[in-house]
């Protein structure tokens, strides 16, 4: 098992760090907190007279719930890459941000504003870890494709002569 500073082509490829994972795992944890509390009891105890913002909370909370869960899974992927607990293939792998949805603009403006403005934080991290992402996958050069690539040229060379 590698050491969380062991020389790997993906780790050299941005300054990504560990500190850097860690304060953003936490700032997410505390997001999910808070969508947990502003979500999970609020849609139960509407009456059904209140049905559009019962759709609203449900929809939208839904929807938050998984972009902060998506953003979780991967910070705590990118951890255990980091702590070298998956390889360089397994990262590229299994560390896919999937892209976020837009809230309803109809719906969030049902919500009270400290829930719409935690729905816009979720966002912004969410934006945050997507453009950390793209960099970091923008920035490596897998060395299983690099190597791959070359045998396949070699053979190509060789299979002509």
């Amino acid at each position: 098992m590698r050491g969380a500073y062991a020389k790997s082509p993906m780790r050299d490829a941005t300054d990504i760090t560990a500190l850097i994972v860690e304060e953003l795992y936490c700032e997410a944890n505390i997001l999910a907190d808070e969508v947990r509390a502003a979500f999970a009891p609020a849609a139960s105890e509407l009456l059904p007279v209140e049905l559009p913002l019962r759709r609203a909370l449900e929809c939208e909370g839904l929807k938050t719930t998984t972009r902060i869960m998506h953003v979780l899974a991967w910070l705590l992927n990118h951890r255990a890459f980091l702590a070298g607990q998956m390889s360089d293939l397994q990262w590229e792998r299994h560390t896919i941000l999937p892209p976020d949805r837009a809230p309803v603009a109809e719906m969030m403006d049902l919500l009270d504003l400290q829930t719409q403005s935690l729905v816009a934080d979720t966002q912004r991290l969410h934006a945050r870890i997507a453009r950390l992402d793209r960099e970091y996958r923008a920035r490596r050069i897998p060395p299983s494709r690099t190597i791959g690539s070359l045998n396949q040229r070699l053979d190509r060379y060789f299979a002509q002569r």
